[in-house]
C-alpha cells in the first residue's frame, strides 16, 4: 500500500514506515503530524485518484529531527567590471517516518 501525499508544496510518494526529509515543518521532535492533502491511494491494486483529493485519506507520521541540507555555493560574477560575490546557503529539513495510511 503506497500513497501520493502533498506535504509543505510538494508531492511524496509514501508507504508505511519510509522515512523521508520534507520542508521544515514547524512540529517538536518526536511529534505526530497528521496529512490530509492525499492526492492518489494505492491499496493491492485498488486504486483511488481524488479530486482534488481523496475523501478521508489522512497520512500519520512521526517527527524525527530537523536537520539542514548540504550546502550550495551562489557565485556571481561580471568579468572585466572587479565585481564578484559569492554566498552559501542550506536548506533546513525535517525528517519523518511515515507511521499509517488511511484511506
Amino acid at each position: 500500500m503506497y500513497a501520493i501525499v502533498e506535504i509543505a508544496g510538494q508531492q511524496f510518494k509514501v508507504e508505511k514506515d519510509k522515512k523521508l526529509f520534507v520542508h521544515h515543518l514547524d512540529a517538536e521532535e518526536g511529534a505526530s503530524v497528521d496529512f490530509d492533502k492525499v492526492l492518489l491511494v494505492d491499496n493491492d491494486g485498488k486504486v483511488a485518484v481524488g479530486t482534488p483529493t481523496v475523501e478521508g485519506a489522512k497520512i500519520t507520521a512521526k517527527v524525527l529531527g530537523h536537520v539542514k541540507g548540504e550546502k550550495v555555493i551562489v557565485f556571481k560574477k561580471k568579468r572585466r567590471k572587479s565585481y564578484q560575490k559569492m554566498n552559501g546557503h542550506r536548506q533546513q529539513f525535517t525528517q519523518i517516518q511515515v507511521e499509517t495510511i488511511v484511506g
